[in-house]
């Protein structure tokens, strides 16, 4: 019998789906605890909260707030795909299927999405359209 070749991980849907929901897990948690702390200010020194928040409003903040929705939505769609997979007896016959789909309406909704949240942005860098 052979030895199979490369890692334990071979890289198939199933391990990058993990990968990816860990990771959008953990980055939301991290927004959290800063969203937690920069709204904490507000009671501690309220001077100090409003210029926080005014160093928020550049593009690089913009394209994380866009990153953050996209790890959110990300994270929400694929958690439904694990329901699915743990609860529906053909779940994990399909998991790569619906791994697809979830992949299709993320980009179905990220892609207006980004032109959206990003629109004020780019009319600030390049005029009003």
């Amino acid at each position: 019998m052979a030895k199979p070749a490369g890692s334990l991980y071979r890289g198939r849907e199933g391990m990058w789906s993990w990968v990816a929901h860990r990771v959008t897990g953990v980055l939301i948690f991290f927004f959290l605890f800063a969203h937690v702390l920069d709204t904490a200010l507000v009671r501690v020194s309220p001077a100090s909260y409003d210029s926080v928040i005014d160093t928020y409003k550049n593009p690089i903040v913009n394209l994380m707030e866009v990153g953050l929705v996209g790890a959110v939505l990300y994270h929400a769609l694929n958690g439904l795909r694990v329901m699915l997979i743990d609860f529906w007896e053909k779940g994990t016959r399909y998991q790569s299927q619906m791994l697809y789909a979830v992949v299709a309406v993320w980009v179905v909704i990220m892609v207006p999405g980004f032109y959206f949240m990003m629109l004020h942005t780019l009319q600030s860098m390049f005029g009003s359209a």
